[in-house]
C-alpha cells in the first residue's frame, strides 16, 4: 500500500507538470495576441492634424480615432472615419475627401477609403459619391473601381468607375450609365 504522503506528492508533481506545460502554450498565445501586427503603437482620439509650408496650410486631417500600426507594412487606420481638407497656395479650401473608414500605408503613401466616400471640389462646386476610393498621395490621384455618382451644378452623372486628380477638377468616368440634366429652379425672365 502506498502511503498518503507519497500519493499527495505524486499528485502535486503531476499537477505542477500540467500547469508548467499549459503555461508554455498560454505564453505562445499571448505572444501571438500581442504581436506588432495586432496592437496599435499609437492610438489617438479627436485628431485634428494640420500640415503647412511657409505658414500656409496645405492639408488638414480630422478624425475621431486614429490607430497607428508598425511592422513591415506599417499603416494608420481610421476605423471611425476621417475628413481630409486640401488647400491651395493662398490657403483657400479647394477640396475634401471623407469616408466612414480609411487606411493609409506609410511606405507607399497610399490611402484607401470606403463606406460613404464623398469628394467635394469647392472651386467647381462638384461632388463625388462612391463606396470605395483609392488615393495615391505621391501621384496626387484618386480612383474608384465601384459605382460612382457625380453631382455638378447642372447635371448628375452615374458611372461604373472613375479616375481623377486629387482636387477632382480633372476626371474620367468609365462606363457612364446615365446623365441627368438639372433644371434651374428660378423662373426664367422674358
Amino acid at each position: 500500500m502506498i502511503p498518503l504522503k507519497k500519493i499527495t506528492q505524486l499528485t502535486l508533481v503531476i499537477f505542477m507538470t500540467g500547469v508548467f506545460f499549459s503555461c508554455e502554450n498560454s505564453l505562445e498565445t499571448i505572444k501571438e495576441i500581442t504581436s506588432q501586427d495586432t496592437l496599435p503603437v499609437v492610438k489617438a482620439y479627436h485628431i485634428n492634424y494640420t500640415r503647412s509650408d511657409s505658414a500656409k496650410i496645405q492639408v488638414q486631417l480630422i478624425s475621431p480615432l486614429m490607430e497607428k500600426f508598425d511592422g513591415n507594412d506599417a499603416y494608420t487606420e481610421f476605423a471611425e472615419g476621417f475628413e481630409v481638407i486640401l488647400f491651395d497656395s493662398i490657403g483657400q479650401k479647394t477640396s475634401t475627401i471623407s469616408a466612414n473608414y480609411g487606411i493609409m500605408y506609410e511606405r507607399t503613401k497610399n490611402m484607401s477609403a470606403r463606406n460613404d466616400v464623398v469628394v467635394k471640389n469647392y472651386l467647381t462646386n462638384e461632388q463625388l459619391f462612391t463606396e470605395n476610393l483609392y488615393w495615391d498621395r505621391k501621384k496626387k490621384t484618386i480612383r474608384s473601381g465601384t459605382f460612382v455618382k457625380i453631382v455638378t451644378p447642372d447635371k448628375v452623372i452615374y458611372g461604373d468607375s472613375m479616375s481623377a486628380n486629387e482636387s477632382f477638377s480633372n476626371r474620367e468616368i468609365y462606363h457612364i450609365r446615365g446623365e441627368l440634366e438639372l433644371e434651374d429652379d428660378e423662373p426664367q425672365k422674358p
